[in-house]
C-alpha cells in the first residue's frame, strides 16, 4: 500500500516530558520570534541604525523568525497529542522550506561578511561599494538563491521517491535522510543528487566567508596599535560568533557520523541547529553592539 502519510516520532521516547520539554522549548521559541522581531523594529525605526551592516541583520532576524517557525510551532504540538500524522504534501512542504530557509541563510552570512571586508579593509570606498542599491540586491540575490536553486530540486527529487513500508518518522521534523530511510524506491541517486547541492550550496558562501575574515584578519594583524586592532575587529566579532554557531551545529548535525547513526543525538544537534541558535543571534548582537543598545534606550523611552 502507498504511503500518503507519515508519523512523526519526535520526542517519543521522552513521552513523560512532554509537557516540561513543551514548556522550555516553547520559552526558547518566544524568545527567538519576541528578539528577531524587536531587532527589525530596532532598525526599521531608529535612525542610528540605518546602515548596511544592519540592514542585513534585519533581514538575517527575519530570516530567523521564518526559520524556526517552519518547525517549532508543529513540534510544540507533537509534544502534547498523541496523533503526530503529517502528510506526504506536508512533509514535502517543510522540507523545502527548511532547505531553502538554510541556504539563505548561508548567502546572508556570507553577504555579511563581504559587508564587514569592505568595511575593515576598504573603508575609503566602503560608501561607494556598499550603497543602497547593492545592499538590496545582495539581498534579494541571497533570497531568490535559496529558494529557487538546491531547495527547489531536493524537494522535487524527495518528492520522486515510493513510499510503500514503514511511515514512522524518527525526528521532529521531515528531514532528508529519515525520509530516505523509509523509501522503497532507490534513494542512492536522490541521495548524492541533493548531498552534492548541498555541499555546492553551503561551501560556496562558507568559502567567501573564510576569504572575506582571513583578509580581515590580515588587515587587522597589520594595524600598528593595539586599541586600532581590538576596534577595527570590534566591527565585526558579532558576526563572526553567529557565523560560529550556525556552520557549528550545522558540522554537528551533517558532518560527524556519529549523529546520523543515533538517533537521539542526530535529534539533540537538529535542536541547536534549528530552534536554539536562532535565539542567541539578536542576543549576540545587542550584547556586544553599543548602537543596538542605545536604539533600545530611545525606543523605551
Amino acid at each position: 500500500m502507498m504511503v500518503t502519510e507519515f508519523i512523526m516520532l519526535g520526542f517519543g521516547d521522552l513521552k513523560k516530558l512532554g509537557p516540561f520539554l513543551f514548556l522550555v522549548l516553547g520559552i526558547v521559541y518566544l524568545a527567538t520570534i519576541s528578539g528577531n522581531l524587536l531587532l527589525v523594529v530596532l532598525v526599521s525605526t531608529q535612525q542610528g541604525l540605518q546602515t548596511p551592516m544592519y540592514f542585513f541583520l534585519a533581514n538575517l532576524s527575519c530570516l530567523e523568525v521564518c526559520y524556526t517557525s517552519n518547525i517549532a510551532p508543529r513540534m510544540l504540538m507533537d509534544l502534547l497529542r498523541e496523533n503526530k500524522v503529517i502528510s506526504m504534501v506536508g512533509c514535502i512542504i517543510q522540507l523545502y522550506f527548511f532547505g531553502a530557509l538554510g541556504s539563505t541563510e548561508c548567502y546572508l552570512l556570507a553577504v555579511m561578511s563581504y559587508d564587514r571586508y569592505l568595511a575593515v579593509c576598504r573603508p575609503l570606498h566602503y560608501p561607494t561599494l556598499m550603497h543602497g542599491m547593492m545592499c538590496v540586491g545582495l539581498v534579494i540575490g541571497s533570497w531568490v538563491s535559496g529558494f529557487t536553486v538546491a531547495a527547489a530540486f531536493q524537494a522535487a527529487m524527495v518528492s520522486s521517491l515510493t513510499f510503500c513500508g514503514d511511515n514512522e518518522i524518527d525526528h521532529f521534523f521531515c528531514d532528508l535522510e529519515p525520509l530516505q530511510k523509509l523509501s522503497c524506491s532507490d534513494p542512492h541517486l536522490v541521495s548524492l543528487v541533493c548531498m552534492s547541492l548541498t555541499v555546492l550550496v553551503t561551501l560556496a558562501p562558507f568559502g567567501l566567508t573564510l576569504a572575506s575574515y582571513w583578509r580581515i584578519l590580515s588587515t587587522v594583524l597589520h594595524i600598528p596599535s593595539m586599541t586600532g586592532r581590538q576596534k577595527a575587529f570590534s566591527t565585526c566579532s558579532s558576526h563572526l560568533v553567529v557565523v560560529t554557531l550556525f556552520y557549528g551545529t550545522l558540522i554537528l548535525v551533517y558532518a560527524v557520523p556519529l549523529a546520523g547513526q543515533v538517533p537521539a543525538l542526530n535529534k539533540t544537534f537538529s535542536l541547536l541547529y534549528t530552534v536554539v541558535t536562532p535565539m542567541f543571534n539578536p542576543l549576540i548582537y545587542s550584547l556586544k553592539n553599543k548602537n543596538v543598545k542605545e536604539a533600545l534606550r530611545k525606543l523605551r523611552s
